[in-house]
């Protein structure tokens, strides 16, 4: 990693600028599948796309596990200046995610009726829909774990913009096949589902090219198998991977309790609002990844004053993004939901404003507690960093649709993302502050001994 010569403020803003653009173009990827599915198919098949987007969501969460996992070791060991080890861990992460990769896609691909039924369909005909989009994501599998993780790792071995720039052309690729596909060759849902693939794959040449052409630190280096270093890395990435699922978790708890407090309409709602949500948790994810690898890198060399300004930088940024973002969301929500639904559904636009403009204001919350989170990820606290994830992406929010939908029906299904967001950031506070008060590494420079890195990983 070249850091020498900027300022560390500078380093932060050219490592989160890329990192959030990148989150931004990934959440594109199924918000343009959605809309050409939407204009080129029918509101079934958009509902369809929703169904599914877990699916992609775990698939993109088991890369970040593997990526952010490796990211924080391969960082703390460049810090430490043994790059033959570094590279060793990336060649054995790559691996993993390979083999993962093809035991999905096998289970998947053989279990294609009963996986649409467990994502939710309602009916036949929107499960056949269902089974068409995942029969063109599944053999891909591979790609996207790889598209993603080689992302992070990109930005990890010193060039955050060019991996922004791949992602970028991915997406543009992604856009263009869409609408070939789609509205030119009428494929139809099948037709989305192979271009967003596609695009998947294109991009893993990219990063091929740069990771076999030397150019950087990191390159692929014969390895032994180390499960040491494999559960270290799952233990540092599970946060960041519960992160990610969370988006889909959501989505999947949130299908389920539409359709048995309100009607389906309401699914082509809540996808619109998943969207714009996944925006503005994945610009939050994307600051926490962006300041991840310097962290990591500072937390190496054992920097304390740096690593504690990385971290008030990522809750500002992280604050003013979320901010920003709730406010534009209240302003152009009716502008926003335009985009989905036609006029002369006027009863479900109307609708849908009103349950967008109350799921935003969980918005004014997520910043703090991805932020946090991160932080705890970075420097290799990895409970910590579990109990926020998972708080807030599967316990907090499964136990706040219970309730709040027990007590006010199906509209309380629109308040209870600011009700989990707000318990999370109870836990978020009462976890930071144990941690700043006994915490050695944040209060003692000179007792870093309790962090030190294990043996197994500077073999």
């Amino acid at each position: 990693m070249n850091l020498d010569g900027k300022s560390l403020k500078s380093n932060f803003i050219r490592y989160i600028i890329p990192s959030i653009l990148a989150q931004w173009v990934y959440s594109l990827y199924s918000m343009v599948d959605g809309m050409f599915v939407a204009k080129g198919v029918n509101e079934i098949a958009l509902t369809a796309v929703n169904l599914s987007y877990p699916f992609v969501a775990f698939l993109f969460a088991l890369s970040l596990l593997f990526a952010v996992g490796a990211s924080t070791i391969v960082s703390i060991l460049l810090g430490e200046n043994h790059h033959q080890r570094a590279c060793e861990v990336f060649t054995q992460n790559i691996v993993l995610q390979v083999i993962f990769s093809l035991v999905i896609a096998l289970l998947v691909m053989l279990n294609r009726e009963s996986f649409a039924r467990f994502l939710g369909a309602p009916n036949q005909q929107t499960a056949d829909y269902v089974i068409q989009y995942i029969t063109w994501i599944a053999p891909f599998s591979c790609v996207y774990l790889l598209s993603y993780s080689f992302e992070i790792l990109l930005k990890t071995d010193g060039y955050p913009k060019k991996a922004t720039l791949i992602v970028i052309f991915g997406a543009v690729e992604n856009c263009i096949l869409d609408w070939f596909f789609v509205m030119v060759l009428h494929k139809g849902i099948q037709g989305a589902a192979f271009a967003t693939s596609l695009s998947q794959a294109t991009v893993i040449i990219l990063y091929l090219h740069h990771f076999l052409s030397g150019k950087g630190v990191l390159s692929f280096k014969r390895f032994k198998p180390d499960f040491s270093i494999l559960v270290r890395q799952m233990r540092n990435g599970f946060s960041s991977g519960v992160t990610e699922m969370s988006s889909g978790m959501v989505t999947f708890l949130f299908n389920q309790v539409i359709l048995m407090y309100l009607t389906q309409d309401a699914l082509v709602s809540y996808t619109i609002i998943s969207y714009v949500n996944n925006i503005v948790v994945l610009s939050a994810t994307g600051i926490a990844q962006g300041a991840q690898p310097l962290i990591s890198y500072y937390y190496g060399q054992k920097s304390l004053d740096k690593c504690k300004s990385l971290f008030r930088y990522s809750l500002v940024a992280a604050g003013v993004v979320c901010t920003v973002s709730f406010a534009a969301c209240f302003i152009l929500a009716r502008s926003i939901v335009d985009i989905f639904i036609g006029p002369e559904l006027q009863a479900l636009r109307d609708s849908s404003v009103t349950a967008f403009r109350i799921f935003a204001a969980s918005f004014l919350l997520v910043g703090f507690n991805i932020a946090v989170s991160g932080y705890f990820t970075s420097v290799e606290r990895a409970a910590e960093a579990l109990v926020i994830s998972a708080g807030r992406g599967l316990v907090l929010m499964a136990g706040c649709l219970i309730v709040m939908t027990r007590i006010f029906g199906g509209a309380g299904i629109w308040w209870s993302p600011l009700v989990s967001e707000t318990a999370c950031l109870a836990v978020t506070g009462l976890l930071l502050l144990i941690y700043c008060r006994k915490d050695t590494f944040w209060n003692q420079k000179e007792r870093f001994e309790v962090f030190r890195t294990p043996k197994s990983a500077v073999r």
